[in-house]
């Protein structure tokens, strides 16, 4: 499967995975659905993120487990 929304950029937040060109890494998304156990309002809170975003962002993490 291919991670598209999921980049790396060494010279934006520390090289660590990230969402798009968003300023958001694939860490932060994880922490982001502890808090916002409602997708609703994690979707109000960060607009810019999308279902496919978080749906990579947890294939992503789960493949370093």
């Amino acid at each position: 499967m291919k991670l598209d929304r999921i980049t790396s950029n060494p010279n934006r937040m520390n090289g660590q995975p990230g969402i798009r060109n968003l300023r958001l890494t694939v860490r932060r998304v994880i922490e982001l659905l502890a808090t916002y156990p409602d997708l609703g309002e994690l979707y109000r809170e960060f607009p810019e993120l999308e279902e496919e975003d978080v749906r990579q962002a947890l294939i992503f993490a789960s493949s370093y487990l």
